[in-house]
């Protein structure tokens, strides 16, 4: 468990990827720790395999952090990211049928679970990682559109996660992170999304949680220590 705290701590020491402009050179951004929550979601999915060996992502919506993880486990760096406005768990019913401008400011929530993350169409025929297509949840970059006024990407850089709520409950990321890292390893198969939360119990979220230590200690005897399946990207 130490080792595996480390290897996330760690986290914040790699250089992370672009801000939200369409430019090839990466930028610096904010220094980010992962926490107990995001420590022990990663470490359950590393023993028992529940990524199915596909790419994932944690998302930290309590930090508005993302970490993504590539088929073996293998970390592959964090991001700040940008959230639904409103605290909550759970989506409205129906809210997927509704146009933005029905949608009332507790609505945008940004709901917490396992979403199994596919590349589809939206609005304008743009191609998106949809996390939950029935509710209209993808994840992407800051939109072109979006209104300066709202002032996205100085969230996104703040220091803090205080002002990283601004969403209809999409997951925004820098656009160089999501082209160059996301991008490539979700785009033939895709992969999962996990999703923690900000006011359920995580083990209400992820059930399977209940059941993390035996399933630690199982894998570890084996001779695979989780650890190992957390280590920072070396590219």
């Amino acid at each position: 468990m130490i080792n595996l705290l480390l290897a996330l701590a760690g986290l914040a020491s790699v250089p992370m990827a672009g801000d939200d402009r369409p430019s090839g050179a990466l930028q610096p951004q904010p220094e980010i720790s992962s926490s107990a929550a995001t420590v022990r979601v990663a470490e359950w999915i590393a023993a028992s395999g529940d990524n199915r060996a596909l790419p994932y992502i944690i998302v930290d919506k309590a930090s508005a952090s993302l970490f993504l993880f590539d088929a073996q486990g293998k970390s592959l760096g964090e991001v700040p990211v940008l959230i639904g406005v409103a605290a909550g768990d759970d989506a409205s019913p129906g809210i997927g049928s509704k146009n933005l401008a029905e949608i009332g400011p507790a609505e945008k929530t940004t709901p917490a679970g396992r979403f199994l993350a596919k590349y589809g169409l939206a609005a304008g025929r743009e191609r998106v990682l949809w996390v939950d297509y029935a509710t209209s949840v993808a994840l992407h970059p800051i939109p072109k559109g979006a209104s300066s006024k709202e002032r996205r990407r100085q969230r996104m850089l703040s220091p803090t996660s205080d002002d990283n709520r601004i969403t209809f409950g999409c997951i925004n990321v820098p656009v160089a992170f999501y082209s160059k890292a996301v991008r490539p390893l979700f785009r033939k198969k895709g992969g999962y999304v996990y999703v923690l939360p900000d006011t359920k119990p995580i083990e209400a979220v992820f059930p399977r949680l209940r059941v993390q230590p035996l399933m630690t200690a199982t894998h570890a005897g084996r001779g695979f220590p989780v650890a190992g399946l957390l280590r920072p990207a070396s590219e």
